[in-house]
């Protein structure tokens, strides 16, 4: 197996090089190993697990953010729930458009949106319509962090 360091914790990856979840001393879920986590932060803290954690079975999604890069840490720290990523795998694809995201949001298919922290990898020309949709409209906080907006409550 590869190993793969990420934050305090560390991660281990399985005989084909796919990233399996491992546990950081901090309690926060960590993906790493195989090939690292190419979006420089891997790290999910445990006060970001738990407030989307909270009524997830309520939506589709549990949260949106920019590439899949971002997206997967977050999926594999609350043990599969489904987190859209926007832009595909780096946030350049321009799927879902605008408009199809603020569809979703209107029918409160995605509860957060999780903005990039300082070491994350994405934001590309894709995502960046939403990600400036998102900010002008919805309030947020800062949770372990990073910048999360809650879809269902707006500015």
């Amino acid at each position: 197996t590869g190993t793969g360091s990420a934050g305090t914790g560390t991660g281990t990856g399985d005989k084909t090089g796919a990233p399996t979840a491992g546990s950081g001393s901090d309690g926060a879920m960590r993906a790493g190993g195989g090939m690292g986590g190419l979006s420089g932060s891997t790290q999910v803290s445990s006060a970001l697990i738990k407030l989307l954690e909270q009524d997830a079975s309520q939506y589709k999604w549990i949260a949106a953010t920019e590439g899949s890069q971002s997206a997967a840490p977050i999926e594999l720290a609350t043990g599969g729930d489904a987190v859209m990523a926007i832009g595909g795998f780096n946030g350049t694809d321009p799927s879902p458009t605008l408009a199809q995201f603020e569809a979703m949001v209107a029918k409160h298919e995605i509860h957060y949106f999780v903005g990039q922290s300082n070491n994350s990898f994405g934001g590309g020309s894709g995502s960046s319509a939403i990600t400036s949709w998102v900010a002008a409209h919805f309030k947020s906080e800062t949770v372990g962090g990073v910048t999360v907006y809650n879809l269902t409550v707006q500015k």
